[in-house]
């Protein structure tokens, strides 16, 4: 699969890698440093390459988003229309001073959907640090850290949930757009951004958020 990204720091980068890893090509983009950015291509391999934002998202049957909160309009602006591809939004509503607002009570991805109409938008890859993404993927089964996602076309979070499975991590469906506070920042009881979670305990994640139950607490994994 072909997979445009959007912001190839340490969210967006680690996943370029992961995914390249598992056969995807990738095309990386968004960053002060061409040099730096091809440079990072040529280190990821031969199904890696470097380019332009707009590049970028008519290269990818996929698009990572994975830029800092107040960048995004600019962004997207140089990517051009999205419409009808598959966009993983990694981003967390920070600000320069700290969380930003979020209008009429919305998700940060339903404020996302809204500014790409028509693009097939699904949260994922955002509730765990870069340096634990990139540390603890491809681990044993029972033992995979998961990666939630949320999204409301069943297709594109089908699409979304293997390409979690091929970076090494376990997917975890929490509904559509309108549940993606419980995966959204800050770090808070009651919601999953920020913690581990394997397979098993995320199934109890999931049926509670379904339910509109409290969501169980992270585990403290002894391995």
């Amino acid at each position: 699969m072909r997979i445009g990204v959007i912001g190839a720091g340490r969210i967006g980068g680690n996943a370029a890698r992961l995914l390249a890893a598992a056969g995807h090509e990738v095309m990386l983009s968004f960053s002060r440093d061409p040099d730096r950015l091809r440079e990072q291509a040529e280190a990821i391999g031969e199904r890696a390459s470097a380019g332009e934002v707009d590049e970028a998202a008519r290269f990818g049957e996929v698009v990572i988003l994975s830029v800092p909160w107040r960048l995004i309009d600019d962004v997207l602006e140089r990517a051009g229309s999205l419409e009808g591809k598959i966009v993983i939004d990694t981003t967390n509503q920070y600000g320069s001073g700290g969380l930003e607002s979020l209008p009429d009570g919305k998700a940060a991805a339903q404020v996302n959907q809204e500014r790409m109409p028509g693009a097939r938008l699904v949260k994922s890859f955002n509730t765990l640090t870069s340096g634990f993404q990139a540390s603890e993927a491809g681990r044993e089964p029972h033992r995979r850290v998961v990666l939630f996602l949320c999204g409301d076309d069943a297709d594109a979070k089908r699409t979304v949930a293997a390409l979690i499975d091929d970076a090494g991590f376990a997917p975890a469906d929490v509904g559509g757009l309108a549940d993606a506070s419980v995966m959204e920042a800050p770090r808070r009881s009651g919601a999953v951004y920020g913690e581990e979670y394997r397979p098993a305990e995320a199934a109890a994640v999931v049926e509670a958020v379904r339910a509109g139950t409290p969501i169980p607490p992270a585990p403290r994994y002894e391995d």
